[in-house]
């Protein structure tokens, strides 16, 4: 009798079961945690910042006292839900959820010296099942992390479940682009620099040998944006940034 088939995802390049893909990426951030946001400005020379900004201007948190509760999820270091914080008003709360124990130490020892500490929360929680009562948040983000997630669909619909009607998703994902000679430039960049930064930096060129080859696997803009729609967004949109290395994913549950 055949034995039963297995789902696979990718690591990487590589196809790997489904129910290991989880642990590898742990892994990965495992190692890498508290260098993150160092080889976070290394990698994008800084550009990371002004996209994390345009996701947070689009989030519009109200700057009065008005009640809005953000989801981060794999917020690990807290860079989104602190940005969101710093711009909206007492009000404004944050929930920064990730699967990885070292990036939310990191995370809490960031928020610790910040005014709004008192507003954010750091949950250790799976974006595949996340702990969270149906229609809770305002807004929930996930920046430069639905790749490393094994079940994207999943994630997608757990997301929706959480959000208020009325409710904003955003996604930062990176993406590919199709600009003459900048794609030849960023694949050269990204498999022989980032590694090499990576080994430099935090002593570990795989995990960034890894984060290279996720991207490139990654579905293109089109089809992250079909998967948004599926889950139950509406007016979902992308809108591509730094010439397509990066796109901003926007949805509705309306």
């Amino acid at each position: 009798m055949a034995g039963k088939h297995k789902e696979s995802t990718h690591f990487g390049f590589r196809d790997v079961p489904l129910e290991e893909k989880q642990s590898m990426v742990d892994g990965v951030f495992h190692s890498v945690a508290k260098r993150y946001d160092l080889m976070n400005d290394l990698m994008s020379g800084g550009l990371h910042r002004a996209w994390k900004e345009i996701l947070v201007s689009r989030l519009r948190p109200p700057k009065s006292d008005r009640g809005f509760r953000l989801l981060d999820v794999a917020g690990g270091t807290g860079d989104i839900s602190f940005r969101t914080l710093s711009a909206g008003g007492p009000g404004t709360r944050a929930i920064v959820a990730d699967i990885n124990q070292e990036m939310l130490a990191v995370g809490r020892e960031r928020a610790a010296a910040l005014p709004f500490a008192n507003r954010v929360e750091f949950v250790e929680a799976n974006a595949e099942t996340l702990p969270f009562a149906d229609r809770h948040f305002d807004a929930v983000t996930i920046a430069f992390g639905i790749r490393n997630v094994p079940r994207i669909p999943v994630a997608l619909f757990e997301m929706h479940r959480v959000l208020k009607h009325g409710g904003h998703f955003l996604c930062l994902e990176f993406s590919s682009t199709d600009v003459p000679v900048l794609d030849e430039i960023y694949e050269a960049y990204s498999f022989h620099v980032i590694p090499q930064l990576g080994r430099a930096v935090t002593g570990d060129a795989d995990s960034y040998r890894y984060l290279v080859e996720s991207i490139r696997k990654f579905p293109d803009r089109e089809t992250l944006s079909d998967m948004i729609r599926k889950a139950g967004f509406l007016r979902v949109n992308a809108t591509a940034l730094t010439g397509g290395i990066v796109a901003l994913h926007s949805g509705w549950r309306l």
